[in-house]
């Protein structure tokens, strides 16, 4: 085998590990403290560390990776979120706010680290930008993550019937413990390392098509999280009346098959007008369809339509868009990236999406309390508008030059 393709599917697999006890911890903070009596905005709270730090270490991870190396980066955010489940076992009486809000930093500061090792690896494996083979990595990568963020989510839940809050994490820990151990011991050093020692003042970016992308992806994904973080599933609990299992299978079924969708966008986008190969054009279209989703559930809703085939209905139609927006971001960031910045770029870029994160899982709790799941679809709504606004300057591939750094020649 290829030590490339070999050392990509390494990091596959370690992400993929890392990726289903994300997808349970998330499902059971959410259940679980909801039970405890939180309201939703305490519970959203509860995650305000999580993707606060995510923001720092986008922007330190990218430029750590490229002095250090990629494996380096995902070792150490697989160690932490060891930690960060370990410190949630603890009795009941020890678990307040601020305590939680610790956890979930180190949880946070885990994930962005494994995602920007991850992602930032395709680059070494695929090449340049202008190769369509990129886009099918990139796609293969992202939908197979969320499609395991999805049974993440399943697990959590079933878990949390099955075995109890404390019996859940004791066994994801297990479950990501040994799989830090075997991706060590396969993994080469030096992955994504760059020759040159950059500086951290290097890891903005200075060209303007990735700091339009990034603010773009920064409205893309606060729209999801403003009504899919909290407000979706304390609606499907406290509103519908669904059990634990039944929010966290719905959701998990929801996100399983928006991985696989973003995992097949470049077939689907070739069969349409964009070739393989999407650019700033793909990125607006996909947006302003995607805009009109949760407005059409808001509407549907505040008219009195059957919330399960409004809700249930409109989340397929804003996973199929959801999933090819983020697909053509993601293939984006890398085809707009010079090789060695690639790191730097990345982890810039994905600072963006965890501001967003951020931004979106406040409003999520506070808008819900206030104004139901409809106000929190009609922020979902204005936050892809400005996506779309933000995506306008974009280029298509091949029109701008990826220029050589400096340090390379």
């Amino acid at each position: 085998m290829d030590a490339g393709l070999r050392n990509y599917l390494i990091v596959t697999g370690g992400y993929w590990a890392f990726t289903i006890t994300d997808g349970a911890i998330r499902m059971l903070v959410v259940l679980y403290f909801h039970l405890l009596g939180y309201s939703p905005l305490e519970v959203a709270m509860l995650f305000l560390f999580y993707e606060f730090f995510g923001i720092v270490t986008n922007l330190v991870g990218g430029w750590l990776g490229a002095r250090l190396g990629l494996n380096v980066i995902m070792h150490v955010g697989m160690g932490l979120q060891v930690i960060a489940l370990t410190m949630l076992t603890v009795p009941d009486a020890w678990l307040s706010v601020a305590y939680v809000m610790s956890a979930q930093a180190l949880s946070g500061i885990a994930k962005d680290l494994n995602k920007m090792s991850a992602k930032a690896s395709v680059k070494a494996l695929a090449g340049d930008g202008g190769d369509a083979g990129l886009f099918k990595w990139v796609a293969v990568l992202t939908g197979s993550k969320n499609a395991l963020k999805g049974i993440g989510f399943f697990v959590g839940a079933a878990l949390l019937d099955h075995v109890g809050f404390r019996g859940a994490l004791a066994t994801l820990t297990g479950l990501l413990a040994v799989v830090l151990g075997a991706t060590a011991i396969a993994l080469p050093a030096g992955v994504g390392k760059m020759k040159a020692k950059p500086k951290l003042a290097q890891v903005f970016s200075t060209r303007a098509e990735i700091n339009w992308l990034a603010a773009a992806r920064f409205f893309l994904f606060g729209s999801r999280d403003v009504w899919f973080v909290v407000g979706l599933p304390v609606y499907l609990y406290a509103a519908l009346g669904w059990g634990f299992t039944e929010v966290g299978g719905f959701l998990a079924a929801w996100v399983i098959g928006y991985g696989m969708i973003q995992a097949c966008a470049p077939a689907l986008l070739r069969r349409q007008r964009d070739a393989g190969m999407p650019g700033g054009k793909a990125a607006r279209r996909w947006g302003f369809m995607l805009c009109l989703v949760p407005a059409g559930i808001a509407l549907g809703l505040q008219h009195g339509l059957d919330p399960v085939l409004v809700v249930c209905g409109g989340l397929v139609l804003f996973g199929i868009g959801f999933a090819i927006n983020s697909a053509v971001h993601s293939y984006l960031i890398l085809a707009y990236s010079e090789m060695d910045r690639v790191s730097m770029n990345v982890g810039f870029y994905y600072m963006a999406n965890a501001g967003g994160r951020l931004t979106g899982t406040v409003i999520s709790g506070w808008a819900y309390q206030t104004h139901g799941l409809e106000g929190c679809l009609w922020w979902s709504a204005a936050f892809l508008g400005l996506a779309v606004a933000l995506s306008l300057p974009l280029p298509e591939i091949g029109t701008t030059r990826v220029p050589v750094n400096p340090a390379r020649s």
